[in-house]
């Protein structure tokens, strides 16, 4: 028997609670892994308080992200006791998840966890600061170089946000951080944004095309952000686009892509391939130092998961929830 968070469906709505399973109930998968850590993302968010029809089968064990120690494997890709990371696949949505401690999955899911990172600071990071890295890895592409002019980074005290500041900034671009929590400044000028902008100036409807401003973006929020973003970019720029939280709709023309060149990259980190995912792992284990993992994020246990998750939809969460198991 292991503890797990379980969701549950019925006519009266969904219902998580902390249950005793069964390991004769986990689904079927080559590897199965011990789960040291997890954490708690937007969408596993939804998923247990029922706000979005995230979970597709039920019961569900929630949980997009995991890290810990194989246990048993049918895999030439991994052994028993080899440290495993996965972020995405579908994990938590239609196949049991990390919030639990253990779980059985697919080995192609799976990439071995970075030496140099720990289990707790790999879900520090999380597909948050995994996303992040991607897109960073995206303007880096582009050609986008610190002496180009500043980065806006919007949705920044969010995971994905709070990793894109940190990470720009180690890498010696200016960041601009644009939040709906300004009497939380202090914490993003500390991750490095060398200012910090209001929400308000992006959310509302704007003209299509504005003063150039930005050499790039990290957006994480959609909608009309995502349109003021690209209208205010500078000639020959880059937005990569992660998030919706604002909206899935984007209110915008084509007039910043045409008589602009900026270009809109959609940065997926769900079915990402295996080696764009090692790539963003090993330069996050490059860039990142402990100081950062802990400055981004604090610890919980498993029986606090429930109330974490709506703590956190209601914008009461800064940073990033690591979930340790027992």
């Amino acid at each position: 028997m292991f503890k797990a968070i379980l969701i549950n469906k019925d006519d009266q709505g969904y219902h998580s609670v902390l249950s005793d399973v069964d390991e004769q109930q986990l689904p079927a998968g080559d590897v199965t892994v011990k789960v040291v850590a997890s954490t708690i993302n937007y969408k596993d968010a939804l998923a247990i308080t029922g706000k979005a029809p995230v979970v597709r089968s039920f019961p569900m064990v929630p949980g997009i992200d995991l890290v810990g120690e194989v246990l048993q494997s049918d895999s030439k890709r991994f052994s028993v006791g080899d440290k495993v990371l996965l972020n995405g696949f579908g994990v938590g949505e239609g196949h049991w998840g990390g919030l639990a401690e253990k779980a059985r999955l697919k080995s192609d899911w799976l990439i071995p966890l970075p030496s140099a990172i720990t289990a707790e600071h790999a879900m520090a990071v999380g597909t948050a600061g995994y996303t992040a890295m991607l897109c960073v890895l995206a303007l880096q592409k582009h050609g986008i170089t610190p002496e180009q002019g500043e980065v806006l980074v919007t949705g920044a005290n969010g995971g994905v946000g709070s990793y894109a500041v940190r990470l720009l900034s180690k890498m010696g671009y200016q960041v601009v951080a644009a939040t709906g929590r300004p009497d939380e400044s202090a914490y993003l000028k500390k991750l490095g944004a060398v200012d910090i902008l209001p929400r308000s100036q992006f959310s509302e409807p704007g003209k299509p095309l504005q003063k150039e401003r930005w050499a790039a973006v990290v957006d994480c929020v959609g909608s009309h952000t995502l349109a003021n973003a690209c209208a205010s970019t500078r000639y020959g720029g880059a937005v990569a686009a992660c998030g919706l939280a604002q909206g899935m709709d984007f209110p915008s023309s084509v007039a910043p892509f045409i008589l602009r060149g900026v270009t809109l990259y959609g940065i997926d980190s769900v079915m990402r391939p295996l080696a764009d995912r090692v790539q963003a792992w090993q330069q996050l284990s490059d860039i990142l130092s402990p100081e950062d993992f802990d400055t981004i994020s604090h610890v919980i246990s498993l029986d606090q998961v429930i109330e974490s998750a709506t703590a956190l939809l209601a914008g009461k969460v800064q940073g990033r929830v690591i979930v340790k198991m027992a």
